[in-house]
């Protein structure tokens, strides 16, 4: 009876401690459930804590190198003078517009785009603008781009490209209209263009290498004048020819 009775009484002890580790493994894993987000928390923290140190305090992600692209009249060394972005700081803290700003305020520049490349470099691409006509200006030969800006310094006219001589009325808009008439021009007949003529900025006058003259008015519908001046001078030979109103043209003998 002794006997029966202390295996009863193990049965039970297992049971009970069967029933105690069942307990323990709920209780372990109610506890998990709550402290897994405190876990998933500190490691994010943990890793936002990582990344803002390798972005704003790591030296390897500080400007080693300013890189230029793009650029044939300015060197390498003027952009980057002009750009003035500092070596050493840290490349998410470079002001890009600034550096933008200060490179496309240059004349020979068009359009510029400043950039990070990662890890450690900022990225200028430069646009530079093209001549299209040149023009003399306080006894210097300026190149003249399609806009009419004034950008940069010949020391001759270079070979096929016109001469624009401004009249004493001729401002900055009048320029910027002879500069739309040549820009307008197909290449063939800009090779025969002597210089252009700018009384105002609705008289200008292209004169031929042959010493023909062609009054062109104003820029206003200078592709469909360009169409009429070029079929006008092959059929006709003349000294003086008007397509300043393109829908009736004329020439004089």
């Amino acid at each position: 009876m002794q006997q029966v009775e202390q295996q009863v009484q193990e049965q039970q002890d297992r049971a009970a401690l069967r029933t105690r580790r069942r307990f323990a493994r709920r209780q372990w894993a109610r506890r998990w459930l709550s402290l897994r987000y405190v876990v998933a928390l500190l490691l994010v923290l943990a890793v936002l804590g990582a990344s803002v140190h390798l972005v704003f305090f790591s030296a390897l992600l500080q400007v080693k190198k300013v890189e230029v692209v793009g650029n044939e009249l300015l060197s390498d060394t003027r952009i980057r003078e002009i750009a003035d972005v500092p070596l050493g700081d840290q490349l998410a803290l470079v002001d890009l517009g600034r550096a933008d700003d200060r490179v496309g305020s240059l004349a020979e520049v068009e359009s510029v785009d400043v950039s990070r490349t990662w890890p450690d470099a900022v990225r200028i691409a430069v646009v530079e603008r093209t001549a299209v006509a040149v023009v003399e200006l306080a006894g210097r030969l300026r190149g003249l781009d399609p806009d009419g800006v004034v950008f940069r310094e010949y020391d001759k006219v270079p070979p096929g490209m016109p001469r624009i001589r401004p009249g004493a009325a001729a401002g900055t808009d009048a320029l910027r209209e002879a500069a739309t008439v040549v820009s307008a021009l197909p290449r063939d007949l800009v090779t025969r263009v002597d210089h252009v003529e700018v009384a105002t900025v609705d008289q200008i006058t292209l004169v031929l290498r042959d010493r023909r003259q062609v009054l062109w008015g104003s820029a206003e519908e200078s592709a469909l004048k360009a169409e009429v001046v070029d079929k006008l001078l092959a059929a006709q030979e003349a000294p003086y020819y008007d397509v300043s109103v393109p829908g009736n043209p004329t020439y004089r003998p």
